[in-house]
């Protein structure tokens, strides 16, 4: 009798795991209800594979309008995304330079938490821009200036009672600056995995949302002066309906905020991956 055909046995062989994956018998297939007729040729002793084992209903071939098989994963495991792919979110738009990929605070403030429901995910909360505030600070300005001039005006005149009423009218505007600046404050745009949505108002409250599965059309729009001062003008389309929240302006940084919106819509298994790969490297350098 002749040696055995094939290289001879190499522990450190690198292609050896591989080569006998290759070489293990193949298990039969038979249907449940099917006798089990035994070993035979070109058959192994090994388990039968029933009709339904590692499947479930899915999709057809592309093109076709009948129901197929698509293999079932397991619904707790995280998807699988390459370090390329998230090296690729990192990057700005030309692929120079990462931008920001996460919320501005790690945690919802006060002010929004309570309109979040628990399944949840906090995405960022962001104010309108200062440029919001150019009116009411000009005014105030003025009015402080007109004040200024009237009182120097007023100061060698027998007319103390137009003196006390003009810093009435200036308390008053200042005092309606300091209420748009309130308002300014608690003006928040928010967005989280499944919709966004704006809430305002001091003594009365506001809150506009839409899901992110009704947004048909997203735009921002940009004057010379918002580009210089980066701010921008959001419009949302939901399907030709009417909505409660479509136009949203004066928003900071509208570049970064529309990736993030349009990164939410289409890439959310990416959005949860590279979040949760951050926050581990976050706890092991805080570890270290």
């Amino acid at each position: 009798m002749g040696s055995p055909s094939g290289p001879p046995f190499d522990p450190d062989d690198p292609d050896r795991e591989r080569r006998e994956r290759d070489t293990e018998p193949i298990p039969r297939y038979r249907p449940d209800d099917a006798p089990n007729p035994g070993p035979g040729p070109g058959m192994s002793d090994g388990p039968f594979l029933s009709d339904d084992v590692g499947y479930g209903v899915g999709p057809g071939y592309p093109g076709e309008g009948r129901s197929g098989r698509a293999w079932v994963g397991d619904p707790d495991q995280p998807p699988t995304i390459s370090e390329e792919e998230l090296a690729g979110l990192r990057a700005d738009a030309q692929g120079m330079a990462p931008r920001r990929v996460l919320p501005l605070e790690d945690e919802p403030s006060s002010l929004v938490a309570r309109y979040l429901f628990p399944t949840e995910r906090y995405r960022g909360e962001w104010k309108r821009h200062w440029v919001h505030l150019t009116t009411p600070i000009i005014v105030g300005i003025a009015a402080t200036f007109v004040l200024g001039y009237l009182s120097g005006f007023l100061a060698g005149q027998d007319v103390g009672a137009l003196t006390t009423i003009a810093v009435l009218l200036w308390f008053a505007v200042m005092g309606w600056v300091a209420w748009k600046v309130a308002d300014w404050w608690y003006d928040r745009f928010i967005l989280t995995n499944k919709r966004v949505m704006v809430v305002n108002g001091i003594i009365t409250r506001k809150v506009a949302m839409m899901p992110l599965t009704r947004v048909t059309d997203m735009k921002y729009e940009q004057s010379p002066t918002g580009r210089a001062l980066n701010y921008g003008t959001f419009v949302l389309e939901s399907a030709g309906q009417e909505q409660a929240l479509r136009e949203i302006k004066n928003l900071p940084n509208p570049n970064e905020l529309y990736l993030r919106v349009v990164e939410e819509m289409y890439e959310p298994q990416a959005v949860e991956a590279r979040l949760g790969k951050e926050a581990d490297e976050a706890k092991a350098d805080d570890g270290a």
